[in-house]
């Protein structure tokens, strides 16, 4: 399949671009194509990589705001987690792959529960995602060895998929919820199999003190000595961390996930230490954590929220750029991933979004990447291609509608069920 966008505006000139199955393979040329798409009018930008999500919270979405970090998760989500069925998992990741469709969002990190109906999920609707259990030991012998098969099943399934937009990871949900034992079961088996890691790493103030209290060492030297702590490490959060933690993650290659918006919403006491990272020079993506702590999986807000975020935290309007912080939703995640994407050049990965100029946010248009940044909602996205394959168009999502309805039903009978049980 070939598709070729025409007289589309791409780095200030207009131009064609020819993608070729999954790639981009010119640009410039007005090629004869399977599938001929006007761009004029439109803007091709790369689309984004958002490195930490938990995709099917969309049924979670305004359920539990307005509260302390630990006291929403054990008195409002895990007791509805709890209750989770496997097809609650399939709609409300459906529900979140439309809603990043829909702004711009080609490639997600994921960790939660059920997560074959995730790979599913993630199959249909033509994506990209990182995958991994949620594997939560609670110190507890018995549910480690339930959690080390859970994770097993999980990467033997996309391994039998064949899919290549699919990767299995291998997803410790943090240092408080699981053991060291189960840590050190992490990193050998992310050896073995060569697949990521995603974990929380140093979240809040408390996390850090009980962490010193039970280990005598930070979240991030307690990874380090299990081996954890490497370029195939993807570390959501990490804003409670001091000059020697940013040091070892640089000095190892991780990789730090920044999600402003739900560290914000959460109030968890902290902003990443994002100039003391880039002197450091620490692999640093974006990611919006899930819908109940952030509400939504909009790429194009959570740049805004990252960039003036991070001026008022350090009280430096020059901090944080535009382009910078775009990079980071783009090609700083391709790269964290190990994928050839996040801009739109030949031999690059065919995912891509059209935006559409006629807008407000988009007039006058002194400066594209500022607009995007600054100006926008993610709805300025008109078409959104993964793959070589158009995922929207006009922005019409085929199937929407019952994704729609399908996620209200089943949000809808979690609720029943966890009410029902109190």
């Amino acid at each position: 399949m070939s598709i070729l966008i025409k007289n589309v505006q791409l780095n200030g000139k207009e131009t064609h671009i020819y993608i070729e199955e999954n790639r981009i393979s010119e640009i410039g040329k007005k090629l004869e194509a399977d599938k001929e798409m006007e761009g004029k009018g439109k803007i091709a930008f790369p689309g984004f990589y958002n490195t930490h999500t938990h995709a099917a919270m969309t049924l979670l979405r305004g359920y539990a705001d307005d509260m302390q970090l630990m006291p929403w998760l054990q008195e409002k989500i895990w007791p509805l987690e709890a209750r989770l069925q496997p097809e609650d998992v399939y709609w409300g990741t459906k529900l979140a792959i439309l809603e990043m469709i829909k702004t711009g969002t080609v490639f997600f990190n994921d960790m939660y529960f059920f997560m074959e109906k995730v790979v599913d999920a993630v199959e249909e609707m033509g994506v990209r995602a990182a995958l991994s259990y949620g594997f939560i030991d609670l110190f507890d012998e018995e549910k480690r060895e339930k959690e080390i098969k859970k994770t097993e099943n999980l990467v033997n399934y996309i391994k039998n998929k064949r899919n290549s937009r699919i990767m299995g990871a291998v997803g410790p949900h943090a240092v408080y919820t699981v053991s060291k034992e189960g840590l050190q079961w992490c990193k050998e088996f992310a050896a073995e199999k060569n697949i990521f890691i995603h974990i929380h790493v140093s979240e809040t103030e408390e996390e850090n003190r009980t962490c010193q209290e039970r280990y005598g060492m930070s979240p991030f030297k307690l990874l380090d000595s299990v081996g954890i702590l490497n370029k195939r490490c993807v570390a959501a959060h990490s804003v409670w961390v001091g000059e020697k933690e940013i040091q070892l993650i640089a000095r190892k290659g991780a990789v730090v996930s920044f999600n402003p918006t739900s560290n914000m919403k959460l109030a968890v006491g902290s902003m990443l230490k994002y100039r003391e990272m880039k002197e450091k020079s620490v692999h640093l993506t974006l990611g919006t954590d899930g819908c109940s702590s952030n509400n939504n999986l909009d790429m194009v807000e959570e740049m805004k929220f990252a960039a003036i975020g991070l001026k008022s935290f350090y009280k430096d309007p020059e901090l944080a750029p535009a382009a910078e912080v775009f990079k980071i939703a783009t090609e700083n995640g391709a790269k964290a991933f190990e994928l050839n994407g996040g801009k739109v050049a030949e031999g690059h990965l065919a995912d891509l979004i059209l935006v559409d100029e006629k807008t407000t946010f988009f007039t006058p248009n002194h400066n594209p990447i500022s607009n995007l940044v600054y100006a926008s909602p993610g709805s300025v996205v008109d078409t959104t291609i993964c793959h070589g394959k158009v995922l929207m168009e006009n922005r019409k999502v085929k199937g929407e509608e019952e994704i729609l309805f399908k996620a209200r039903e089943r949000a809808k009978k979690l609720l029943f069920r966890c009410e029902e049980s109190f």
